[in-house]
């Protein structure tokens, strides 16, 4: 499946765009669900003392994959591909590695 494939897909479960407020709800959707991956974490760090073999991977698979229902639905209500967000992703930070600024700060380097 590529990333296109995906976010059609993931536009079938979606509210219709005119409902009231739903681009808010989607950016709250995306940072709600990204927060779930970090309480993942914090749990694994405060009740595993991070200890590898006790990451939940399913757990956190579930919850990556609501962060990438939102990511996919609020793209596309902004007209945005997600195969083109990758694409340009992928060279921005291949441009930033050749030039030797990967790990520099800013976001124009």
């Amino acid at each position: 499946m590529d990333l296109d494939e995906y976010q059609r897909g993931a536009l079938r479960t979606a509210a219709p765009r005119d409902k009231k407020n739903e681009l808010l709800h989607l950016v709250l959707g995306l940072t709600g669900e990204s927060g779930e991956v970090a309480e993942k974490f914090k749990k694994w760090i405060r009740d595993q003392d991070s200890d590898e073999s006790k990451l939940d991977r399913a757990d956190i698979a579930k919850e990556l994959g609501d962060v990438l229902w939102y990511l996919a639905v609020l793209a596309d209500y902004l007209n945005l591909s997600l195969d083109d967000i990758a694409t340009t992703n992928l060279t921005k930070l291949s441009s930033r590695q050749h030039r030797g600024v990967l790990n520099g700060s800013g976001d124009n380097r």
